[in-house]
């Protein structure tokens, strides 16, 4: 119980060292790896995201691990993520295994039920995506998309599709 507070000087100063060292690492492991591992997260970019962060906590904090095989271990997967990213983006059928398919949610007026309890999403999901995306009738969506990094993307109508459900335009106001 003594040590609930503070344990020793030595430790803590190991502790805040290793932390500036770890943090500095990732943010210059992730300015040297692109937009990719900070942009919109697909399943495989999370996953990697998850491990980088443990590891990064793991090194900081347990004194067992010296920061040069926690630096080692953040690089590698930092590289893995690469060669897999790019060989995904050159070979089709590696990244069907890899990355998730979009798939339609919403399509011409009707909730696709089956798509949606594959996504494990609900009707109120997908209207705070139409709402967020300042879309308030359902006619006026072509279809919803459930990205493979789980963003919802809403597609519009065109303005001819859109009609028949409008008031026509054409009418002239009343004149005395």
């Amino acid at each position: 119980m003594d040590m609930i507070f503070f344990d020793n000087i030595d430790k803590l100063g190991r502790i805040v060292l290793t932390a500036v060292m770890v943090y500095v690492l990732i943010v210059l492991a992730t300015k040297v790896s692109g937009k990719r591992s900070t942009s919109q997260l697909n399943n495989f970019d999370w996953i990697v995201t998850v491990m980088i962060g443990s590891l990064g906590a793991s090194t900081v904090l347990l004194e067992n691990i010296p920061f040069i095989e926690g630096a080692a271990s953040i690089i590698v997967l930092y590289v893995l993520q690469f060669l897999v990213t790019k060989y995904a983006s050159i070979s089709p059928a590696f990244s069907s295994v890899i990355l998730s398919e979009p798939r339609i949610v919403f399509y011409q007026g009707q909730f696709l039920p089956d798509a949606m309890r594959a996504e494990r999403l609900t009707r109120q999901e997908l209207e705070c995506a139409m709402r967020s995306e300042g879309v308030h009738s359902l006619s006026e969506i072509e279809a919803i998309v459930f990205e493979s990094d789980a963003k919802l993307t809403i597609i519009i109508k065109s303005d001819s599709e859109q009609a028949t459900d409008t008031v026509s335009e054409t009418l002239a106001p009343l004149t005395d």
